[in-house]
């Protein structure tokens, strides 16, 4: 290992181990992940619901599992269960950006004013 390898990997543990100040470039930080957070949430959230609710849907239309629950012609209630997790699926994305957008011009002002504070340090 040579002296500047020593060095960096010294360096490295040793910012671990130091205090770190609050900067402004860390506020901006913190406020695109306060913009970005509740979108991102809601979509993996709705989406992972809208996947299982296909996924009950098209087992019931290929398994025996409608008729071992009791339901006598699982085909129909498969196909309207599955297209409804399909269309939540489909329309999860356009509510996702539609979140974002909303929270992009609530905390735009505050994002702009503080990014102009950073720049023209």
């Amino acid at each position: 290992m040579n002296k500047n390898d020593r060095e960096f990997l010294v360096q490295k543990i040793r910012t671990q181990y130091t205090e770190k100040e609050y900067t402004a470039l860390d506020e901006l930080k913190a406020l695109d992940n306060k913009v970005k957070r509740p979108a991102l949430m809601f979509a993996y959230i709705f989406g992972s619901i809208a996947a299982i609710v296909m996924g009950a849907g098209m087992s019931l239309v290929m398994t025996e599992i409608g008729s071992m629950v009791g339901i006598e012609n699982p085909m129909i209630p498969g196909i309207i269960i599955g297209v409804l997790g399909m269309l939540a699926a489909i329309i999860n994305y356009p509510v996702y950006k539609k979140l974002l957008n909303a929270r992009h011009k609530k905390y735009a002002d505050k994002i702009i004013a503080l990014s102009d504070k950073i720049m023209n340090k």
